[in-house]
């Protein structure tokens, strides 16, 4: 469209300003060109001075509202003023053009602004960071380094942002080392900035120096840090550092709340997470959504899903995010009905479109429940009926869902299928398959694929070294074992944990140190002893080593979860609930004894492994022993 059409549109008396600079005006758009209204609603024409003032306020209106139409009419207007080069108000288009999403409108009259100054800059670079291409917030920072300006605590804070989106660290270390030299580096924004963007690329010992040189922290600045132990899998430092933030006198915002509500599911510490609850309850946050729904999350990650339940229910507004946390929460149990249930309702009665997440959490359920055909249905419906396109997180599922049962051939047609890559998780789920099935063969392929992809990782060699250990191939298992040594890798030592009194206790395999250990294995003798009267028979299969059945059997029964189990009940009174969390898969005998365990002191049990949760009871595991 010409300038003078754009000229057209708009004229300084009918133009009409929103209801936040006139009440009293009733402004209506009578067609597409003009805002008109009735002679006595007109307001006065200004003096020049005063339509200066006018169209500022109108642009910072225009930029809250994102009103993109009538920002692009009124900046036809000013140019028909002779106004749009004007600095200011040049600037506060960019701004509304930046914050509406239209960046190449920003760019293309960014460009043509003779005299620009920092703020401008910012501006523009601002938008980049936010909305992406990143690269292009990264380049203009240096156009403008080159131009010889000097950036400010607000500019850092957005190069950051596009680094950490990039996860482009050593831009990120350049970008540090010039914050040093502008002497920005005390400044709270700026802090900020640079702890997020360490984080993201998961540099946590860079976040702390960080934040521990800067001496007069603010609220952001704690939330931050806490954020970034939190993404990077140290939920308990997450803790402890809102806990120092909490005695610093500074008050726990929304954002700290999620967070480490987050944090203490991530960690399965629920006496922790209780707190963070009773917290979020005195601080007043017990009508807040986001954090009902952290706890929805908390309470379903620590085993108490009937928990998670009643607080979705209670959920003011059920959005998007809930229904899949909630559904997350049903299939990591197990408990697919439940999720499926969820699910047909969210469509129903809130009317809410599901996304991709939603099918991760769908297709999760299915795989744990062992539902072939559902799952199967539900993988074709994504594009079919909602056109999503199938992410490698859906085709994980498929193809674990597809191994568990026994359909590896299937399985590995699926991953030939595929439109992308297939990834670590994508093979790894398939050797798993094969171990569960003892298939020799297509576990050997799947090594390759991963050796190709995560040279490095010792858990895939044991992993095929216990498909030879299960076919009684030792010869196998010897050249697993030469591979490693080679390659200088070790085996991921098994632990479980629990937590007591708000204390955490850990074991490993055979463990002694604990200062119970006497009373932890006489536990064991008397449990082991009942568990065999009761119909239990000690499975001697998950000990891949070449030793007579007795040996192994001993191997078996010291097994950390089994250690952290009997800690937990002779640490608390009968009928306590336990949960314990294990690092690695849980041991098929393990899971074995326990049913019987659970019955035999009646108690519930909950044990958390890599995989998913068992809910022990009455002698039977939630997973239906399909895991």
């Amino acid at each position: 469209m010409s300038q003078r059409r754009w000229a057209n549109c708009i004229s300084p008396t009918s133009l009409r300003w929103p209801s936040a600079f006139d009440r009293t005006a009733s402004v209506r758009l009578r067609s597409h060109r003009t805002y008109t209204t009735s002679p006595s609603e007109r307001l006065p024409r200004p003096q020049s001075g005063q339509r200066y003032q006018l169209y500022l306020s109108l642009l910072q209106t225009l930029a809250n509202q994102r009103d993109i139409k009538h920002g692009k009419q009124l900046h036809a207007q000013l140019i028909h003023l002779g106004l749009a080069f004007d600095n200011v108000l040049a600037t506060k288009l960019v701004h509304l053009y930046s914050v509406s999403h239209c960046l190449s409108y920003a760019h293309a009259l960014f460009d043509k602004i003779p005299k620009r100054n920092v703020f401008l800059w910012n501006v523009l670079i601002r938008g980049y960071a936010w909305d992406g291409p990143h690269e292009m917030a990264l380049k203009l920072y240096n156009q403008m380094l080159d131009h010889g300006l000097q950036p400010d605590n607000f500019t850092f804070p957005f190069v950051l942002k596009a680094c950490s989106a990039l996860s482009d660290v050593e831009t990120g270390r350049h970008v540090h080392e010039h914050v040093v030299r502008s002497r920005w580096e005390s400044d709270v924004f700026v802090g900020a900035g640079l702890i997020d963007m360490y984080a993201k690329c998961g540099c946590v010992a860079d976040a702390q120096e960080v934040f521990d040189k800067i001496l007069h922290r603010d609220v952001v600045l704690w939330n931050s840090m806490i954020a970034a132990y939190s993404q990077n899998a140290y939920p308990l430092r997450a803790l402890m550092l809102c806990r120092d933030m909490v005695l610093n006198g500074f008050k726990a915002t929304e954002a700290t709340l999620v967070t480490v509500i987050s944090a203490s599911g991530d960690a399965s510490v629920l006496p922790k997470g209780r707190e963070v609850h009773g917290l979020s309850w005195r601080l007043g946050f017990h009508r807040n959504d986001r954090v009902k729904t952290a706890l929805v999350d908390m309470y379903a990650k620590s085993g108490w899903v009937w928990v998670a339940r009643s607080l979705f229910e209670q959920l003011a507004e059920r959005r998007l995010i809930s229904w899949n946390t909630m559904i997350a929460g049903y299939a990591m149990h197990g408990h697919a009905s439940e999720a499926l249930s969820l699910f047909e309702r969210m469509k129903k009665e809130a009317q809410v479109l599901p996304d991709q997440i939603t099918f991760v959490g769908v297709l999760s359920a299915c795989r744990h429940g062992g539902l072939i055909e559902l799952g199967w249905d539900f993988f074709d419906s994504m594009l079919r009926d909602y056109s999503i396109e199938p992410s490698i997180q859906h085709y994980t599922c498929m193809i674990d869902l597809l191994g568990h049962s026994g359909r590896l051939g299937k399985a590995y047609d699926l991953i030939k299928e595929m439109p992308m890559r297939p990834d670590s998780g994508i093979w790894g789920s398939l050797l798993n398959a094969c171990k569960i099935h003892r298939n020799v063969e297509l576990g050997e392929l799947a090594l390759q694929k991963l050796i190709e992809l995560e040279p490095d990782d010792a858990g895939n060699y044991v992993i095929l070294s216990n498909i030879y250990s299960q076919a009684g191939n030792w010869e196998g298992v010897a050249k697993m074992r030469n591979v490693m040594k080679q390659k200088g890798l070790k085996k991921a030592v098994a632990c479980s944990w629990i937590e007591i009194k708000n204390k955490v206790h850990t074991f490993l395999v055979g463990d002694t140190s604990h200062p119970q250990s006497d009373e932890i294995y006489a536990e064991l003798d008397m449990l082991e002893g009942l568990a065999k009267d009761a119909g239990y028979i000690p499975d001697t299969m998950p000990v891949f080593h070449n030793v007579e059945d007795d040996e192994k059997a001993i191997m078996v029964r010291s097994h950390s979860e089994r250690l952290a189990v009997a800690f937990g009940l002779v640490s608390t009174p009968p009928g306590t609930r336990l949960l314990v969390t294990k690092n690695l898969r849980v041991c098929e005998d393990c899971h074995t004894v326990i049913k019987f365990i659970s019955k035999i002191v009646e108690r519930e049990i909950i044990l958390r492994d890599v995989n998913r949760y068992h809910t022990f009871r009455d002698g039977k595991c939630s997973c239906g022993d399909y895991w």
